[in-house]
């Protein structure tokens, strides 16, 4: 019975975000909180909460002060030399405009964390999507599968969840995947190549001087929920091109959302040209420090905020309009986060998650043993979307790889088999970064998921296949 419930409860959310019927933050509390009900545990359900919170604070801590971190970064200019370098390749092509979101989320990536990659992704590239018309759900699926790809790395989770799980050595786990990952990769940025082609299909090609004419006196937005002022605001164009054309797939941005976007003023008021070196220092300090394991990442980001708030804004009302600039971000991350908790410690808390392994792991065809790691890969997919990394490598990984090991297969292939599902498992509704993601896109989750899990578990079954191929998994 607990088994058709988590499978129904999971079913019901996905159904009502994409459907629209509920908000996210809603449909994460109440529906979770109605089948514990239904479960028989609702007198159970404060402590479920309870824990759940308990277990994601640290993360709901982390996210606020990065989103202030960085946000703040965008304001005092530290990415303008990114935009401007994107802006000359991408010259105003959709297509290249899509590959090079793509590339520059795997970039970003190598510092581990989901949160800081989608921050910086989006801060960059939302300016070109918003000027251009395009169609944002493809700017989210795009970087959320290249962060996918790239979160295996040793210092990103996964790999050191299943290495900690197995009692394996990270390394031995890794290295041997990069082959299959880098197809995985290659498979993101064709698929961002195809779907450029068909923003460019829809919106056509502009020139540069026509997205950058200028418009005079206006207000601009500065960054992903800043404010500022200045002279140079920056017109949206949206001519040329087959503009007429539609693409199911992908939404089309509502014009309406675009009056006073206008991107990153040059000439506004909170750059610190001055202190740019020190900015560029303190975050490469603060990304190795991250790396490094030195402090917590949630202590880091919250030193790190209250270090650029003081060094560039000296005076108090200067640091008051900062936070109050990016409040609206850091509110609507941070109730995603907790709303989670809910989801989560309910899934946790009535035992519903761990019933669903179990049915999964014993409804696999005895046939199937010596075939355990392509199983791992297969179930790794729909369980690392529909679960925690901790609840799936802590939990199911041992069992599979006891599985596996009773037909002759080795830990080591069922671990690496079970990085197979990351692209996925980066949209789940579960993984809080996902929420920055949109929030700072200001897309709609169910859009993003409807338009993302078709191609994710593409890039998933590309990289199980590659590893299949060269004898990996």
């Amino acid at each position: 019975m607990l088994t058709i419930l988590g499978f129904a409860m999971i079913a019901t959310f996905l159904v009502l975000i994409m459907l629209k019927k509920m908000s996210p933050i809603a449909a994460l509390v109440l529906i979770p909180a109605l089948f514990c009900v239904f479960v028989g545990k609702g007198a159970k359900l404060g402590d479920y909460v309870i824990d759940g919170v308990t277990s994601l604070a640290p993360t709901a801590a982390m996210l606020m002060f990065a989103i202030v971190y960085f946000g703040v970064m965008i304001d005092v200019g530290l990415f303008d030399p990114i935009v401007r370098g994107i802006l000359k390749f991408c010259k105003a092509d959709p297509l290249r405009i899509v590959v090079g979101t793509a590339v520059l989320a795997a970039i970003v990536s190598l510092d581990g964390d989901g949160s800081t990659t989608f921050m910086i992704t989006v801060s960059a590239m939302y300016p070109l999507y918003k000027r251009l018309k395009m169609s944002l759900v493809v700017m989210t699926g795009v970087a959320a599968m290249a962060n996918g790809v790239m979160n295996t790395l040793p210092w990103g989770g996964p790999t050191a969840r299943a290495a900690t799980a197995l009692k394996l050595d990270a390394s031995d786990i890794f290295v041997p995947m990069i082959p299959a990952l880098a197809v995985g990769l290659l498979c993101v940025f064709a698929l961002s190549y195809v779907l450029g082609r068909r923003e460019r299909k829809r919106l056509g090609v502009l020139t540069l001087d026509e997205v950058l004419e200028p418009q005079e006196a206006e207000t601009v937005l500065v960054g992903a929920g800043g404010s500022g002022s200045g002279s140079a605001g920056k017109k949206s164009v949206a001519t040329g091109g087959s503009g007429s054309g539609t693409d199911a797939d992908a939404p089309e941005v509502d014009s309406s959302e675009d009056d006073g976007f206008q991107g990153l003023d040059p000439n506004r008021a909170t750059l610190r040209p001055k202190l740019y070196w020190f900015n560029v220092l303190l975050t490469v300090t603060l990304l190795t420090a991250m790396i490094m394991e030195w402090l917590p990442i949630p202590v880091l980001f919250l030193l790190g905020a209250a270090l650029v708030l003081t060094v560039n804004f000296p005076h108090m009302p200067d640091q008051k309009a900062r936070l109050g600039a990016h409040a609206e971000n850091v509110l609507n991350v941070s109730g995603m986060v907790f709303a989670a908790a809910v989801f989560t410690g309910v899934l946790q808390g009535t035992g519903m998650v761990d019933h669903m392994a179990k049915w999964l792991v014993s409804n696999i065809p005895a046939g199937m043993g010596p075939h355990m790691a392509f199983v791992t890969g297969v179930l790794s997919i729909p369980l690392t979307y529909f679960m925690s990394n901790d609840g799936f490598y802590f939990g199911i990984l041992p069992v599979l790889a006891e599985a596996g090991q009773a037909h002759g297969v080795s830990s080591l292939e069922i671990a690496r088999a079970s990085l197979v599902g990351q692209p996925l498992h980066m949209s789940s509704p579960l993984v809080p970064a996902v929420y920055v993601l949109v929030g700072m896109a200001k897309v709609e989750f169910g859009d993003h998921t409807r338009f993302v899990v078709k191609w994710a578990a593409l890039t998933s079954l590309v990289v199980l296949g590659a590893g299949i191929l060269f004898g990996i998994i």
